[in-house]
């Protein structure tokens, strides 16, 4: 789930950055560089500071030169929850599952997971279910629910999901079920008219 987030702390800027622009401008950027490609279990993934609320009084410690601006900003995080449905498109599919690329990360279906049925794996990079004959393949747009969350390599974070659960999967199959059941009452209003 994406959020936004109001964090307070001190922003060193130094000397050298004085005078280029606006204090809010250069913490901003300082912010920005910062939280580029900031990743942690408490905050989720970091997609960038939105914007620098207050700025205090600058302070300077003796021996250092740097201002530490007592900075108040909001910045926008996606962190994962187990059992969130989340939307994605298919980006990848191997022999194990496929991937879905959800925005700010990639989650991971395990074959087991992609559908409630027995899946197979083509040479040509896509899932078919033997008895639905359900296709999965990449470009898909997919909703999915959150089973797993692995943050034991803060520079990649695992998502692991699941569709075999109902209104889950590829979205043309959600639309599948709607479309027989549309089917019958189309026939009775057509033999209606003709009547």
């Amino acid at each position: 789930m994406y959020y936004k987030l109001i964090v307070r702390t001190y922003i060193r800027v130094s000397p050298d950055m004085f005078g280029e622009e606006d204090i809010k401008n250069i913490i901003l950027k300082i912010l920005n560089s910062q939280f580029n490609n900031y990743i942690s279990e408490k905050l989720g993934i970091i997609i960038g500071v939105d914007e620098v609320m207050e700025v205090g009084e600058g302070v300077i410690i003796p021996g250092d030169g740097s201002a530490y601006y007592d900075t108040k900003f909001s910045m926008i995080t996606f962190k994962p929850d187990l059992q969130e449905v989340v939307l994605g498109e298919i980006s990848d599919i191997t022999d194990f599952g496929a991937f879905i690329n959800l925005g700010a990360i990639e989650g991971m279906i395990h074959v087991s997971q992609a559908m409630d049925d027995f899946v197979s794996f083509s040479k040509s990079n896509v899932l078919t279910g033997k008895e639905s004959k359900k296709v999965l393949k990449v470009g898909d747009k997919c909703r999915a629910r959150i089973i797993a969350i692995s943050y034991k390599d803060l520079a990649n974070p695992k998502v692991g999901l699941t569709m075999r659960q109902p209104y889950l999967g590829a979205l043309q199959w959600l639309d599948a079920p709607a479309k027989k059941i549309d089917a019958p009452a189309k026939k009775i209003k057509a033999e209606a008219k003709e009547k």
